[in-house]
C-alpha cells in the first residue's frame, strides 16, 4: 500500500476532513491534498505529526506493513 493510500484511510477511519488534518499540520488543505493524492511527497516532520496524532508507528502510517502497531513513546 502507498503511505498517500493509507493517509486517506487513517483520516477517513478517525472521521476527520482534508482541513481538519490540515490544520494539525499547520498547512493549507490544497497542500495535504496533494500529499493524500500522491501528488506531492510529505515531509518527514509531517510523518512524526501524523503517527502521533492518530497514535499509530511512522511503518504502519507509511504503508510499510499492514497491521496496526501502536506508537511507542
Amino acid at each position: 500500500m502507498y503511505y498517500y493510500q493509507r493517509l486517506k484511510d487513517m483520516r477517513e477511519d478517525f472521521d476527520k476532513k482534508q482541513e481538519d488534518i490540515a490544520s494539525v499540520l499547520n498547512i493549507t488543505r490544497q497542500q495535504y491534498q496533494l500529499y493524500e493524492s500522491g501528488k506531492r511527497e510529505m515531509p518527514m516532520h509531517h510523518f512524526i505529526t501524523l503517527a502521533m496524532y492518530y497514535g499509530v508507528s511512522l511503518d504502519y502510517l507509511a504503508g510499510l506493513v499492514q497491521t496496526i502497531k501502536k506508537l511507542q513513546v
